[in-house]
């Protein structure tokens, strides 16, 4: 490192604090790591901070980055250990990636010449990619000379797993193509079947700002109900939730639903109680207030598994509505992210069908809007927004739940 830099933080704290909890850290500490108080100097273009940096050789402006770029770096983070099976629930898995990833892009910060006219992030793509792979093949079994030569096994697994051809026809396939030996390929094939048992598929996949990532994608990002309770890696998050909820909230998710949230056994659809067979088993309740205690129930349990990082929350409320012969003709509305930082703003008008972002929430993502865009659709798609004064949504990566 050049000792010309200086890293001076004066005047600036960390915004949440780290380690509150005896049993270790906690996804929403990690995730929020880089967050600071009182906010830096705001840009449009995160570039602005790195240019700042490169000039001043002064740190802070990196740091300044760091803390508006941490919600993308957490999104890249967290799809790299979905397509690699990994749980990425693991605050302290979850935390190595990332700050292998920092220190990427520390390394770039260094050799990034401004005269080149690329963004610093189009420049470290690449830089950060070896550091996910890098953390990767450190939790493999096997042992590898360094990242290029994991990532030639990582290839030819994918190659003969993809061609269903004899090993022999994949390694000269493997070595035609990349310009080496048969005998080197060998090697990287023999080595690929020491490691794993399961090959993983590659793929180049978009991230949400629109860049090749070039990561491995071995699994779907689908979900469904009895997936995201019981999949194996959100399964243990999942019931520690669901053990700290009371004996009626328990039992009112369990019978309504016909799932047992201990063993994860999903019964048919046609068992579960309705809210009328849940009045009767709660004595002294109605079919309405059996409903309202379940949708409680419902976030009761949603609220936990937000805390740890399992699903996302919006909460949103109603700043203002226009009505035009006794019907919503507009409304404003304002949004939060997962309880936490401050709110956003969207206003919409349902007769023409549109809706405008006017400020967004703290921990929406800045380049893809997502938390916003997801209020917009709900709501553009709503038929009942007469009485929409305040809801919750919860979302995981692909499906919005209300109650």
């Amino acid at each position: 490192m050049d000792t010309a830099w200086t890293w001076e933080l004066s005047g600036y704290c960390a915004k949440y604090s780290f380690l509150t909890e005896p049993k270790g850290l906690n996804m929403r500490e990690v995730e929020r790591i880089f967050q600071l108080d009182p906010e830096p100097p705001v840009h449009e273009n995160l570039n602005d901070y790195i240019i700042k940096a490169v000039q001043s050789r002064e740190l802070r402006w990196f740091s300044f980055f760091l803390h508006c770029y941490e919600n993308r770096l957490n999104g890249r983070v967290r799809r790299f250990l979905l397509r690699e099976g990994l749980d990425r629930y693991d605050p302290e898995r979850f935390l190595d990636y990332k700050m292998g990833c920092v220190l990427a892009m520390l390394d770039c910060l260094w050799g990034y010449d401004l005269a080149q006219g690329a963004d610093f992030l189009t420049y470290a793509h690449h830089f950060i990619g070896n550091a996910l792979l890098t953390c990767r093949m450190q939790e493999e079994a096997g042992s590898f000379e360094n990242v290029d030569e994991y990532k030639a096994v990582r290839g030819i697994a994918w190659l003969y797993n993809q061609s269903g051809q004899s090993e022999q026809a994949a390694i000269q396939k493997y070595a035609q193509k990349h310009n080496c030996s048969s005998e080197t390929a060998a090697k990287f094939l023999a080595l690929a079947k020491q490691n794993r048992s399961r090959v993983p598929f590659y793929q180049t996949v978009q991230d949400e700002d629109s860049e090749e990532t070039g990561e491995d994608v071995s699994r779907d990002d689908h979900w469904d109900y009895a997936e995201i309770l019981w999949n194996g890696i959100q399964a243990k998050a999942v019931r520690e939730a669901f053990e700290k909820l009371n004996y009626r909230d328990q039992t009112l998710l369990e019978k309504r639903n016909a799932i047992c949230m201990t063993c994860g056994r999903v019964s048919p659809i046609s068992t579960r109680l309705t809210f009328e067979e849940l009045a009767i088993l709660f004595e002294g309740s109605t079919a309405s207030g059996a409903e309202r205690a379940y949708r409680k129930a419902v976030e009761h349990l949603a609220c936990l598994l937000t805390e740890t990082g399992v699903l996302h929350m919006i909460q949103l409320k109603r700043k203002s509505q226009i009505k035009r012969k006794k019907k919503v003709a507009a409304a404003v509305y304002l949004y939060q992210v997962d309880n936490d930082g401050e709110w956003g703003e969207i206003s919409f008008d349902f007769e023409a069908g549109t809706a405008e972002i006017v400020q967004l929430a703290e921990w929406d993502t800045m380049a893809s809007e997502k938390f916003a865009r997801k209020v917009i659709q709900y709501f553009l798609n709503s038929f009942s927004r007469e009485y929409l004064k305040s809801v919750r949504l919860f979302e995981t990566d692909t499906l919005v739940l209300t109650i």
